[in-house]
């Protein structure tokens, strides 16, 4: 935070391996898309001297070598990890993807951090779905700091955008967010816009000018020692207010001079307890320069400020049968637990798992013991197994820098783990244990596929499982009732790249085709069937005759079958068969396609042969005589109907229950929740929220979630079943 003394850029910027916690910090960066986050990490890796002026590494690739499908896509996509070196510390940048589609890549790289960077575009501001996540790491204590981008672009006011800033994340103490560095601008240009050129240490009180492409420390002069003196009592009042020295305050208020040092510190240490977040500003450096403004205070904030991973406490680990246990932080020494925070398919190296060690040390070629997360419900296979590590990298781009080993603290690439999945806990093969998985968002915006031809058909069920097992954030279905192979995800953006990634990782082509929803029939009122299934055409013969009624059940009742035969008219071994036509022909549905439902069936009279009549017979039969039943009577669509929880912002609480009422949805109640935000809770047909996860988020910018359980199947109106019929029969 102050002028401290750096590190030569060079070698020592290309971080390796740790050597112990204490030298590690581990930053993710989280801001919303275009905020400037990936722009933000090259800059950083120039100025710690990781890449050269022309943004590249020694052996090859530059920090922006990711994704094939980032490029095309012109946006982030996923998790990605930036190890640099400034002055001796291993500084892990977890670049995270800011568009809501990929919040599961965020939410990985929140679990594996142990301080935040909220990158927020001065051009831009702040947004909502920003501020959640603001909320969500104050909720858990998690040290935070915001650095402002786009100071190049018009009208941009970092004075303004600290405002802001203060007003968005202070909460009930703005002065827990201020600013350390006032910005230096130089001449206005045709355009009336003065650029920030540099910055004025606040504690320090040392201007430090970028105009060159290097850092110039030089003192202030003239007009700007007012204006640093006013800004920079704030600061000092600010920093005091959470200091643990509760004499500070009573000594600087009276007069006592307290020195940049004891400043200094005590910044730190309450940047690193999460109760003072820093607001500074950063730019990326002009073609040929060596450092981007403000890269080197950023820097400095991350190795002095931000906590080690010492002062970050493990998630909660249990033994495979449950019981806790407790593990001592971060020590290289302990018992192995590990955590894969992301899992890719590179086409050279195979499989590789990003994997962040919580305690003792991870070894090449060692055997772990792999523990499934138990994402059964969501097309994940369950595991447990032992597996033996592969090469250990450290990632940059597409260059992978080999490591002999990996301390707690720390993160790494670890190759050909053919059975880890992203949330898995890799531990001893002795001492197996498993850590708390982290919360995922439910996926909710359905994607119905089908393979595009034979030889797709036959690499399907593998390119899905691989994709499922990347990102926990996807659902894979085996619908029974459509008959549908349903990839559940987040949105449009999310559902893209996993078609993108089926066909260009995998190699399989598919077809995305209308999503159906799991209807039913029921009949609408008692009616009566004649089944009768009578053959003579040479050889052996067939012969079956039942009567039966049909009449509704209340909801969720079945399918029940009750014989009332008497005198024998069906014998009593064909009674089972004609239950069983009828059980068949209910599963295929007699109007629509669509099972059929909460209706009792009574056989009441039929007839045999001694010779001809069989079990297919009557079988045949019996659905003979369900389909006349259907044919006479009123047959009901049955449409589930699922609750919906939405949480919106107060602002948009009109516009949500409006919407929600022209889906055909009844509104149940609303709460008041924290935030300035609203519950609704409204029972929806789910055939009317297909595609609800895309439009709530245009109709709240971004800021509502909700979440959806079936709760029953109940009638379609007429007008809507009668289109729906319309529609089956066309197919058909």
């Amino acid at each position: 935070m102050g002028d401290k003394a750096h590190t030569h850029p060079g070698a020592a910027g290309r971080a390796q391996a740790a050597d112990r916690p204490t030298s590690v910090r581990n930053v993710v960066l989280v801001g919303h898309s275009g905020s400037g986050k990936t722009t933000l990490v090259e800059a950083l890796a120039l100025t710690a001297g990781a890449v050269n002026r022309a943004g590249r590494v020694e052996d090859g690739g530059t920090v922006s070598d990711h994704d094939e499908i980032e490029h095309r896509q012109q946006r982030s996509v996923q998790l990605s990890l930036v190890p640099v070196e400034w002055n001796g510390i291993k500084v892990n940048l977890l670049d995270t993807p800011g568009y809501a589609d990929f919040v599961g890549e965020l939410r990985a790289g929140l679990r594996a951090a142990d301080a935040a960077l909220f990158v927020v575009s001065a051009a831009d501001g702040v947004d909502g779905s920003t501020r959640m996540v603001w909320d969500e790491c104050a909720a858990v204590g998690m040290p935070r700091a915001i650095v402002v981008t786009h100071l190049e672009a018009a009208r941009a006011d970092l004075e303004e955008m600290t405002r802001i800033c203060a007003e968005a994340f202070g909460g009930d103490d703005p002065d827990a967010v201020l600013p350390l560095y006032l910005p230096l601008r130089g001449p206005e240009g045709p355009d009336g816009h003065a650029p920030v050129t540099g910055l004025i240490g606040l504690l320090t009180r040392k201007l430090f000018d970028y105009s060159s492409g290097e850092r110039v420390a030089n003192e202030p002069v003239g007009d700007q020692v007012p204006l640093i003196e006013e800004a920079r009592g704030r600061l000092i009042e600010g920093i005091i207010s959470e200091s643990e020295d509760e004499t500070l305050m009573d000594r600087y208020l009276g007069g006592e001079d307290v020195d940049v040092k004891t400043l200094i510190d005590d910044a730190e240490r309450a940047v690193a307890r999460g109760v003072f977040f820093p607001v500074l500003a950063a730019a990326p450096a002009a073609p040929g320069a060596r450092q981007g403004l403000g890269t080197v205070e950023l820097l400095d904030l991350i190795t002095g400020g931000f906590p080690t991973p010492l002062e970050h406490g493990t998630p909660a680990v249990t033994t495979l049968d449950g019981r806790p246990r407790e593990l001592k932080p971060c020590d290289p020494d302990a018992p192995l637990v590990a955590e894969v925070v992301k899992t890719s398919s590179d086409p050279y190296v195979g499989r590789l798992s990003l994997v962040r060690v919580f305690s003792g040390t991870l070894r090449a070629d060692q055997t772990v013991h792999v523990s499934g997360h138990g994402l059964t419900d969501r097309g994940h296979e369950d595991h447990d197994v032992d597996e033996r590590v592969g090469a250990l990298s450290t990632p940059f781009g597409k260059v992978q820098r080999p490591v002999s080993h990996v301390i707690a603290g720390d993160l790494a690439c670890v190759a050909k783990l053919s059975r880890a999945e992203t949330g898995d806990t890799l531990s001893s093969k002795d001492d197996p244990l498993v850590m708390e998985p982290w919360e995922m968002p439910d996926p909710l915006l359905p994607l119905a596929i089908e393979a595009h031809s034979k030889a797709d058909e036959d690499k399907l069920s593998q390119g899905l499982s691989r994709l499922v097992a990347e990102d926990p954030t996807m659902r894979l279905e085996q619908n029974q009732d459509t008959h549908q192979v349903v990839l559940w995800c987040l949105g449009e953006a999310h559902a893209d790249v996993a078609l993108e990634r089926l066909r260009s990782r995998y190699g399989v082509q598919v077809d995305v085709v209308p999503h159906r929803v799991s209807l039913r029939e029921t009949f609408g009122g008692r009616a009566s069937g004649r089944g009768r299934h009578v053959k003579q055409s040479g050889g052996h013969g067939q012969f079956a005759i039942c009567e039966i009624e049909v009449e509704p059940l209340p909801n969720g009742s079945g399918i029940e079958f009750v014989d009332k035969v008497v005198g024998g008219a069906v014998p009593r071994q064909f009674v089972p068969s004609v239950e069983k036509g009828v059980r068949a022909q209910a599963q295929k549905g007699v109007a629509a396609g669509h099972p059929l439902v909460d209706v009792r069936v009574t056989l009441l009279d039929g007839k045999a042969h001694s010779v001809d009549s069989s079990d297919a017979a009557f079988q045949t039969a019996g659905a003979l005589a369900l389909r006349e039943a259907a044919a006479d009577a009123r047959i009901h669509l049955l449409e589930p109907v699922a609750e919906v929880s939405v949480l919106v912002g107060d602002d948009y609480v009109g516009a949500v229950m409006s919407d929600l009422s022209g889906r055909r949805g009844r509104v149940l109640g609303t709460e008041q929740s924290p935030g300035g935000r609203t519950l609704i809770r409204a029972e929806v047909p789910e055939i009317e929220i297909g595609r609800y996860a895309v439009d709530l988020r245009s109709l709240s910018h971004g800021t509502a979630r909700f979440s959806r359980r079936y709760v029953r199947h109940e009638p379609m109106p007429p007008q809507v079943a009668e289109r729906v019929k319309g529609e089956a029969h066309a197919a058909s």
